[in-house]
């Protein structure tokens, strides 16, 4: 079958995913009818807040097997799919659609203009230049499919329902996409909240919010499951966040949510230390510094002193005492602190600029090679919709332009 202007591919969602994928289309056959429908008043909503505004694009990560160990639910699935459209090839697109990139240090790749409008201005300049049709304000209502017109039929609220041959579900992790592809045939797998901070209640985080430590291991233990990250850590006025633990949120995402987000989290602050060299470590510098207070001097750079001495106080080790006074015992006890301080994690906060949900429409319901449903012809996926999310860093992103450029192919080669 050959498409053309008479056949109209219909996209619900207007976000990242959606809209790429309606740019895809129109680059691959500009005579295809491409129609998007968005039940809200604006598109790219996400992408417009992502990276605190600066739209965190993608992720300097060109090895396919790497990139797809990145993402906690579907990292199996996508190792195909990268091999078709990574990284490498959306910093490529961006910069031949005159978006100039940079990566930081942590990978995070960002446009050099450090706005998201550079992006939504790059997008919504294709939309344009293709003639595509975005519909706003159009909640869908119901999706049936004819076998006799062999087309879908679209149905709104308060507005005349359209029709289309190829149907794609870009939604993102909203109810209504989910509502559609259950309507659809699809299962919906358990939904729950990713990429999320720590709320803890602990004397030796009082009063510490905006505290940042640059590397610690973290250990996270959920009944008899145990997960592990390390990277940045911050205090916050509720408990904790930063780089590592979000990530960490993301591999324990449906476990905290059984366990009503009650869990242990331990904590090593020197990670490239074991408990010995540690030991003989703390046993030197005491020697060095025998006649300087606790107080006045902590033994670490990557320790801030407010925590320090709170740490003192909780550990019940005078401040005022010589480090020459400080025994075995207390050294121990100071070790045991700072390689597996445990804290208890009693309930979640949020992460703005992400909020990922985990789950979605079943990965086993899905042809991972065109994106499009074993349940039923013509209907597409992407993005979060699907039961893939990654760990923060660019890493949902890619997953939203992936699936929009095997869609787009797919479509283009019925």
């Amino acid at each position: 079958m050959n498409l053309n202007e008479s056949t109209k591919i219909a996209i619900i969602g207007a976000g990242a995913s959606g809209i790429f994928t309606a740019i895809q289309i129109k680059e691959l056959d500009p005579s295809i009818s491409v129609c998007i429908y968005e039940e809200g008043s604006r598109p790219l909503k996400k992408v417009k807040i992502s990276g605190g505004g600066r739209c965190n694009v993608t992720h300097h990560q060109f090895d396919t097997q790497v990139l797809s160990e990145k993402y906690p639910r579907g990292h199996k699935e996508l190792r195909g799919p990268f091999t078709q459209f990574q990284p490498l090839d959306m910093v490529a697109w961006l910069k031949k659609h005159g978006v100039d990139t940079k990566f930081e240090s942590d990978g995070r790749i960002f446009p050099v203009t450090n706005s998201s409008e550079s992006i939504i201005e790059c997008f919504l300049h294709e939309i344009k230049k293709h003639r595509i049709l975005i519909h706003y304000h159009h909640p869908v209502e119901n999706i049936s499919y004819s076998k006799s017109d062999h087309e879908f039929k679209i149905e709104f609220n308060g507005k005349n329902p359209q029709t289309c041959s190829h149907l794609v579900l870009s939604t993102g992790s909203s109810k209504t996409g989910h509502r559609l592809a259950k309507a659809l045939g699809h299962k919906i797998t358990e939904l729950a909240p990713s990429l999320f901070t720590f709320k803890v209640s602990d004397p030796r985080l009082q009063d510490l919010a905006g505290i940042s430590f640059q590397d610690v291991g973290l250990q996270l233990e959920i009944q008899k499951k145990k997960f592990t990250e390390r990277g940045p850590l911050l205090i916050t006025h509720w408990g904790l966040s930063g780089p590592a633990l979000i990530r960490l949120s993301a591999w324990a995402a449906r476990e905290l949510q059984d366990n009503q987000y009650q869990a242990n989290l331990k904590i090593n602050f020197f990670p490239d230390y074991k408990e010995d060299a540690l030991f003989n470590y703390l046993l030197e510098y005491k020697k060095e510094n025998a006649k300087k207070k606790l107080s006045k001097l902590t033994f670490t750079k990557t320790m801030s002193k407010r925590y320090w001495l709170q740490l003192l106080e909780h550990l019940q080790i005078s401040s005022n005492k010589l480090w020459s006074e400080l025994s075995k015992k207390e050294i121990y006890k100071l070790i045991a602190d700072c390689n597996q301080a445990s804290f208890r994690v009693q309930g979640k906060g949020i992460f703005k600029e992400e909020f990922v949900t985990c789950g979605g429409i079943s990965r086993k319901e899905i042809d991972f090679k065109t994106m499009m449903s074993k349940k039923q012809k013509k209907l597409f996926a992407t993005g979060e919709l699907l039961d893939i999310d990654g760990i923060t860093g660019g890493f949902n992103f890619q997953n939203a332009w992936t699936s929009a450029y095997l869609v787009a192919h797919a479509i283009q080669s019925k």
